[in-house]
């Protein structure tokens, strides 16, 4: 019941989500989003480490969610009006 009603709450988060992060936030979430680690979503976007996790770390606190999980699932997840 608790998957159900988080699930409900993602249009919402990603529409607060694109008026909060900045562009290099929404890249991190990108590639993020594809399952790689911090290590890799450095090498990408030619990051150092550390400042992928403090990329990581504002993502959640400005969307109030908890971990990766939780933000990998509102990148993968299409709202209603998606084509």
């Amino acid at each position: 019941m608790e998957h159900f009603e988080a699930s409900r709450q993602i249009p919402k988060l990603r529409a607060r989500a694109h008026d909060l992060l900045t562009t290099r936030e929404r890249q991190i979430i990108l590639v993020l989003s594809e399952g790689v680690t911090n290590k890799e979503i450095g090498r990408r976007l030619k990051l150092a480490e550390g400042t992928v996790k403090l990329h990581l770390h504002n993502i959640y606190r400005k969307l109030g969610i908890a971990n990766r999980t939780a933000l990998a699932l509102l990148a993968r997840t299409k709202t209603p009006d998606a084509t």
